[in-house]
């Protein structure tokens, strides 16, 4: 086992399970060679086994008896298969898998997103280290959530199964997901060999629970974990909005570690592949200031950007997402570096982020979080009209917000609408684009005529 001596998330991983959700602390039991035996079928979803004696099983990997076999489904069903044993097996919810019946000579599943019962990391270097020995533990519900993949591989296949189930995403969506994570050998939620995060998901839950958090689905927005985004500066109300942003960072929900290691032009795409797009630069602004003011008032057209950049931030007005006074402990802003890590680098540098959404205190008046702390984000500058989001265009390169450690290293102004300099600048689409340790991004979503319509 491998631990974070600050974080209370675990790395115990038994040889062949599946990573795609945990297992069941009651599970029949597997031969100690079973991740190579095709009659034994790792399933990640969630069952309630209603037994003779009145035994009910919940979340986990069942070991299935010899003979089931899976396929992906994305609604709850009955299952039914031959040779079971006594009682009788019903899906409660899912993570991309059910059983159909015998098919003796079918294959180990992985759970969705795998292509192999032992998949390679593609981290950089090509290590081989095999996702067969990298598993969640078998008990406790917390532990189980709280499982930290030890391959980039299994991380990825985690996180797919998570924002397959968590944001309704369809087949398609997947695919395009998985093709673009697919293309970069860094892309995920930091590297997995040195990566500690300081708090564990099940504490965050904790968290906002007990600060009322309630998750939201706007119908405006067109899907979970959007908040619409206006300007009550000019009496408008939230069916004014034209706009709604990720209250996460992507993968956008609650409580799951942001994706890091991404380019610009990847997070566009990734944008994209969920229905959404990135956000442009006063768009994240008001959704930080709780003010989405108009274009015109946000920038200068046709100015080179360092002197619209200066002219902005001389005349803006200092405010964070929480209120008028900088208080980053309210943020995910407590983490540290990775010793020896030399201001980046996928090798020398772990995303030591939190759970996103973990400081309920630390969301803005429309109810986005970590716009201060966690990771930096990828917004979109546009240089033209054309550019914008809402036009269907995409700008220059633009970081905002701040980033894990900012506690105690104050690396940079992080107040709502202050804009960097041009670091690291470039076209978003450019193949380019700057990507690290501590950056990531979330994404906006215009709103739909119908909506609009809506009263």
């Amino acid at each position: 086992m491998r631990t974070s001596s600050r974080a209370t998330t675990s790395r115990q991983q038994p040889a062949g399970a599946d990573d795609s959700m945990p297992p069941l602390a009651m599970s029949p039991a597997a031969p100690k060679d079973s991740h190579n035996d095709p009659s034994w079928l790792r399933v990640g979803l969630t069952l309630t086994v209603a037994l003779p004696a009145g035994i009910a099983l919940g979340w986990g990997a069942f070991q299935l008896w010899p003979g089931a076999t899976v396929r992906p489904f994305s609604t709850s069903t009955t299952i039914a298969a031959t040779d079971a044993p006594s009682g009788t097996l019903s899906l409660r919810e899912t993570d991309g898998l059910t059983v159909d019946g015998p098919e003796p000579d079918g294959p180990t599943a992985d759970g969705p997103g795998d292509e192999s019962s032992a998949a390679t990391t593609d981290a950089p270097g090509g290590t081989g280290a095999s996702a067969a020995t990298d598993a969640p533990p078998s008990s406790p519900v917390a532990e189980q959530e709280d499982w930290i993949p030890e391959t980039l591989s299994t991380q990825r296949t985690r996180l797919f199964a998570r924002m397959r189930r968590g944001l309704r995403l369809d087949e398609a969506q997947m695919a395009a997901v998985e093709a673009i994570f697919a293309a970069s050998p860094v892309l995920g939620q930091g590297n997995p060999e040195i990566t500690q995060h300081p708090m564990a998901r099940s504490t965050c839950r904790e968290r906002r629970a007990a600060a009322g958090v309630v998750d939201v689905d706007e119908p405006r927005c067109g899907g979970p974990h959007r908040v619409p985004v206006f300007n009550p500066e000019a009496g408008q109300a939230a069916r004014d909005a034209r706009v709604c942003v990720d209250q996460f960072e992507f993968p956008g929900l609650p409580c799951e570690y942001p994706v890091v290691h991404v380019r610009a032009r990847e997070a566009a795409l990734l944008c994209k592949a969920v229905g959404k797009r990135l956000c442009d630069a006063h768009e994240w602004e008001g959704a930080c200031a709780g003010a989405l003011r108009p274009v015109e008032k946000e920038y200068t057209w046709g100015r080179p950007r360092p002197e619209a950049k200066h002219q902005h931030n001389v005349t803006r007005t200092r405010v964070w997402s929480y209120g008028p006074e900088k208080d980053h402990p309210r943020c995910a802003t407590g983490s540290v570096r990775t010793p020896g890590c030399p201001g980046g680098g996928y090798d020398k540098c772990g995303s030591n982020t939190y759970p996103a959404g973990a400081f309920p205190a630390c969301g803005s008046p429309f109810g986005a979080f970590d716009l201060h702390g966690n990771v930096a984000e990828h917004m979109s500058f546009p240089l033209r009209p054309e550019e914008l989001g809402a036009a269907g265009g995409d700008g220059m390169t633009e970081m905002k917000g701040s980033w894990f450690v900012f506690a105690t290293v104050n690396a940079h102004e992080d107040d709502c609408r202050w804009r960097a300099p041009d670091w690291h600048g470039t076209r978003v689409m450019s193949e380019t684009s700057h990507l690290n340790y501590h950056l990531g991004f979330r994404c906006c979503a215009d709103v739909a005529d119908a909506a609009l319509a809506a009263p």
